[in-house]
């Protein structure tokens, strides 16, 4: 199965993509990576969508990547004696960290951490922003706040911090049982929320060791000012803008999303945009034109894959936002804008062997007309390489670990396939030419451009550059 487009698509299972007749139709229908929402998903299930999924995998012959998202801490208000209170603005409202019974007055705030952290002048928003509160005062048992957005606020309703350093972490005691769950399981990608500083992501770097990809999710302020530090301990990005768009002003959002898809794609790292992208067909067969332009713009700015939550994991129509997410995405890629506006955002290669061999691999195979790009890889460093130049030229990785294999289902224009390593230099050639006329890449006569590393199976090396035929037979190289 080759996709005719460069970008991925992110599905997220649910209630309404839950089976595995619907998971097949939504691979077929174009959905390269799975999702699984620990918010909303216990081990059991975790177990039966990854072994699910891989039963569809062996049946379509394609790696299929599998994502892990954690939960993140979830930050809620306390109880109200007698039902929701509405807020004045103006007024006074104490957040106790004591148990107390909730009124118009003030309401317990179960989270010592928050309140340890609260400093005057932090901003407070609560039910995802439709209340904003700034802290006037904070004793360390009692934050008061003053109320500068109004309205009703009842039992258990969410809070933000957009101004607020949490010392505890963003890992949970739900989220170690979680991710030891997910990694037990074989996924691909972990997924960490609430990133707000670079020291987040080592604890899960420690209990991950290699055995999967960690994916900072992006969608506090504090993430923002400090991207470039979470980056570089990141494997890949998400720009979660759900909850960026709460914390942040929703006018600075598209910039932030543009910054962090063009600073993660020059480091040569996958980068996801999500959360809202088909928000209407969670009950509509159609999309409405603002998002069909939403897509669209992800796809031109370069990001290796675009996410489906609701939409495919609750929605009325799972398959059909595939389709639209799918066809959206090829409709931008066939656009003659679309490979030199691309260019127009590639940095220089660094300066390293490895980056100037895949530099000069896209160079050659656009000037030349080559029909594949063909990326020897066991640790996936050629891949993404080869993928950070985003050629105009299909990219084929050829790795002899399936479960980095699946792992490159993610990253952009990268059609996988998983073969044992090259034994020799004509066996480089020969198994290269093969599996690209196999895989519909090229037929006799096609030239293909092939990197790798020297000696064979040394990680994480590209070192070599060789142009070869396909031969009349359709099978072999020279």
């Amino acid at each position: 199965m080759r996709r005719n487009r460069k970008v991925k698509i992110l599905a997220t299972l649910g209630p309404s993509s839950s089976d595995k007749d619907m998971i097949a139709r939504l691979h077929q229908a174009g959905a390269d990576c799975f999702r699984i929402n620990m918010s909303h998903t216990n081990h059991e299930k975790l177990r039966y969508y990854v072994s699910t999924i891989r039963e569809v995998e062996a049946e379509a012959g394609r790696p299929i990547g599998i994502l892990a998202d954690l939960q993140g801490p979830k930050l809620r208000v306390g109880t109200f004696a007698n039902g929701p209170v509405f807020l004045e603005i103006g007024s006074k409202f104490a957040f106790h960290r004591d148990k107390v019974d909730g009124d118009v007055t003030g309401v317990t705030l179960p989270h010592p951490e928050i309140i340890d952290a609260l400093e005057p002048g932090h901003r407070l928003l609560i039910d995802d922003g439709r209340l904003r509160l700034r802290i006037v005062e904070n004793d360390r048992k009692v934050a008061v706040a003053e109320v500068e957005v109004g309205g009703k606020i009842s039992d258990r309703k969410g809070v933000s911090l957009p101004d607020t350093i949490l010392t505890s972490g963003a890992l949970t005691e739900k989220d170690r049982a979680d991710l030891t769950a997910a990694l037990d399981a074989d996924v691909d990608w972990i997924a960490l929320s609430f990133v707000q500083q670079p020291e987040d992501l080592m604890e899960v770097h420690e209990i991950v060791d290699g055995k999967c990809g960690v994916m900072a999710k992006i969608e506090k302020p504090q993430a923002v000012k400090r991207f470039n530090e979470i980056l570089e301990l990141s494997d890949a990005i998400m720009v979660a803008r759900g909850d960026l768009g709460v914390e942040l002003p929703l006018e600075q959002v598209p910039s932030v999303q543009k910054s962090i898809t063009r600073t993660t794609r020059k480091a040569g790292k996958p980068v996801v945009v999500a959360t809202q992208m088909l928000e209407s067909m969670i009950q509509s067969p159609v999309p409405t034109r603002a998002e069909v332009s939403d897509i669209a713009n992800a796809v031109f700015e370069g990001a290796d894959a675009v996410m489906l939550s609701a939409e495919s994991a609750a929605g009325a129509y799972p398959v059909e936002a595939v389709q639209t997410m799918s066809h959206v995405a090829e409709e931008v890629e066939s656009s003659e804008h679309f490979h030199s506006i691309l260019a127009g955002q590639r940095g220089e290669p660094d300066a390293t062997p490895a980056d100037a061999i895949s530099a000069s691999a896209r160079q050659i195979a656009e000037t030349l007309g080559i029909a594949a790009l063909v990326c020897f890889t066991a640790s996936g460093a050629t891949g993404l390489r080869a993928a950070r130049e985003r050629p105009s030229t299909p990219i084929l990785a050829l790795s002899p670990n399936r479960s980095m294999a699946r792992r490159l289902a993610l990253v952009w224009g990268i059609h996988s396939v998983v073969t044992d390593d090259a034994r020799s230099l004509n066996d480089l050639v020969q198994r290269a030419s093969r599996i690209s006329a196999e895989e519909g890449f090229a037929a006799p006569g096609d030239r293909i451009i092939i990197t790798a590393g020297v000696p064979f199976g040394s990680a994480g090396v590209t070192n070599l550059l060789r142009i070869a035929t396909i031969g009349a037979d359709g099978k072999s190289g020279i």
